[in-house]
């Protein structure tokens, strides 16, 4: 029998396109299963046979071995040259200090009353502005803030449960910082907007004098921090405080943020519940209110799920738009750092004081000129312009049908509001856009790993030893058919952008799952959940694309829901415009957590 062939993508796209997402198939894991089946796979005839099974289960070989791509494999994101400006923007230049690109970016924001001044103004969390307001008059100092963030971290690990928020802080740090924030302030000699604001960095991001963990227990035994990552580095040129290195899953190999070895994060809105990975401490920091930003990593959905998990906004660039020097990067074609904030202007605000690409970058990805959205001159009338790309089988098949009920309604919200139109598209292949994913993230971080000592890689959790074993599996036959498919998905993701400016989901198919009390000492294996909470976040970093996710709403649990706006390449603006949008729109919908950190007052 002849092998199958995929078909034309122009001939794809003139079929009458199904929806072929399939579910993940795995077993549920924890406790002394999850430590017999990682067992079980370091014996090469069971353990393989397993793998297999589990694999051919998930549709793997069937895409990638059992049919003919005659696409050219896209080994890192390539974009179209000739795209239209977006509308209503000032454009920046990343060549440029960051002070000057946040001050740039502050000129765009509306002109606001601090909500000390006005009280009736919609509050869930003090932003950026607010601390800034604050520290001029004299209602409390950077290091009176710093000293009350030490202070709530160190009472919340003695709580029951015990709340974990950093893998690591060092008060006598972070008092120096805020020490001289405060003679800034004193002297009148700010360095910028963002001078004194609290900031969280995840774990896999170098900053001094920190070591970056990434979640592991031995990574700083072989790899020594020298200095800051570059985007750690713009901010604190900018006057940011960094409090500390947040808590994450272990080398961002999960979506839960559970993690055994250094405490797993807490949702803020049920203490029950899993933030979401593997950005899980700086979703928890910014939606708990201990600090407005927090920076974040994402190559599988690592700053959305969180933010949407927690009720934050989560920004993740296009791929390249800010450099990833200085992060412990595995995911080398995929990874993108990014902001969670508490608000949209903040997002806009820190995104400006990060982008700039490294010089090696532009070889590949050819970056538009960084802009920002001009929010001051009643354009949020061009969002009356904008056409958003709804594929609707897709938007609505999420496991908690109250999620795309929630979504939905905050899309009307949006067409009530501004006239924004919500348009029919299709995305062909998805499910095999979902398994090209998957094998380059595996390959990439099994190649990653490769270097390590074996008994480094044993000292690992068992659900990441788990997935690890599974990500060996993969061949270079099946990575280039990944590179194959990743084509075929940009192609058809640029024809919907011929006919909209923004895809809209949304950011997860459930909202934040139970954490298994067994999960808490020996981690948990759970890819049925993993595939719920990825649904609709493969295609932001397969293709590079920027996205962000938007609290819309509360489920009858009282859990967050995130809307997902994915823009064409380099439109970073054109997200941010319509989550401001949304944002206040949605305010009257969302809830405060139950466990929230009043710094300000």
């Amino acid at each position: 029998m002849a092998p199958k062939k995929m078909a034309p993508v122009e001939e794809v796209l003139q079929s009458d396109v199904k929806l072929n997402l399939s579910k993940v198939v795995a077993p549920k894991l924890t406790g002394w299963q999850l430590n017999l089946f990682v067992g079980i796979q370091d014996f090469p005839l069971l353990g393989g046979l397993i793998k297999s099974n589990l694999m051919r289960l998930n549709n793997i070989p069937q895409y990638l071995r059992e049919i003919i791509i005659s696409d050219t494999p896209m080994y890192q994101p390539e974009y179209p040259t000739n795209q239209a400006p977006e509308a209503a923007v000032k454009h920046l230049s990343e060549e440029s200090d960051p002070t000057e690109r946040v001050a740039f970016a502050l000129e765009c924001l509306p002109e606001t009353t601090s909500h000390f001044q006005n009280k009736s103004l919609p509050f869930l969390y003090w932003n950026i502005r607010d601390y800034v307001e604050a520290y001029t008059t004299g209602r409390v100092t950077p290091t009176q803030v710093a000293e009350r963030i030490i202070a709530a971290v160190e009472e919340a690990k003695k709580k029951s449960p015990s709340l974990i928020y950093f893998i690591s802080l060092l008060p006598e740090d972070v008092l120096k910082q805020a020490a001289a924030s405060t003679e800034r302030y004193k002297d009148g000699k700010m360095l910028s907007v963002l001078d004194g604001v609290p900031l969280a960095v995840k774990d896999d991001m170098d900053c001094l004098p920190y070591p970056s963990t990434a979640g592991t227990k031995w990574l700083p035994q072989v790899r020594e921090v020298k200095e800051d990552a570059v985007a750690v580095a713009r901010l604190r040129s900018c006057g940011m405080i960094v409090i500390g290195k947040a808590v994450m899953h272990e080398l961002g190999m999960g979506t839960t943020g559970n993690n055994p070895y250094h405490g797993t994060a807490r949702n803020p809105h049920d203490l029950q519940r899993y933030t979401g990975g593997s950005s899980s401490g700086p979703g928890a920091i910014v939606s708990s209110g201990l600090c407005p930003v927090a920076l974040g990593t994402d190559v599988g959905g690592s700053i959305r799920i969180p933010s949407a998990l927690c009720g934050n906004i989560g920004l993740k660039p296009t791929f390249g738009r800010i450099t990833n020097e200085g992060l412990f990067c595995v995911g080398w074609s995929m990874e993108s750092c990014g902001p969670i904030t508490a608000t949209t202007e903040d997002a806009l605000l820190v995104y400006a004081a990060m982008l700039g690409t490294h010089p090696a970058d532009k070889l590949y990805s050819r970056p538009l000129p960084p802009c920002v959205p001009e929010l001051n001159t009643g354009s949020q009338a061009t969002l009356g312009s904008l056409k958003l790309g709804k594929y609707s089988d897709w938007f609505n098949s999420t496991f908690d049908k109250e999620v795309a009920e929630i979504c939905n309604k905050s899309l009307e919200l949006l067409m009530q509001e501004f006239g924004t139109e919500t348009k029919e598209i299709t995305l062909p292949e998805l499910d095999e856009l979902r398994i090209g994913h998957l094998t380059t993230v595996g390959s990439e971080y099994a190649a990653g790993l490769t270097g390590y000592d074996k008994k480094l890689l044993q000292k690992l959790s068992l659900e990441t030893r788990g997935t690890l074993g599974l990500f060996n599996e993969f061949t270079a036959s099946d990575f280039f058919a990944a590179k194959k498919i990743r084509r075929r998905a940009m192609y058809f993701h640029m024809h919907a952008f011929g006919t909209v400016d923004v895809i809209v989901t949304p950011t997860t198919g459930t909202t934040a799952p139970v954490i298994p009390p067994a999960a808490l000492s020996v981690g948990e294996s759970d890819l049925t959940t993993t595939g719920n909470l990825m649904r609709f976040i493969q295609a932001p970093n397969f293709l590079g694309l920027p996205a962000i996710s938007v609290p819309v709403g509360h489920d009858s649990k009282g859990l967050p829901v995130g809307l997902q706006l994915i823009g064409r390449p380099w439109e970073e603006a054109t997200l941010l415009r319509v989550a401001a949008a949304l944002e206040e729109l949605c305010i009257p919908l969302r809830k405060r957590p139950s466990t929230f950190y009043n710094i300000l007052e």
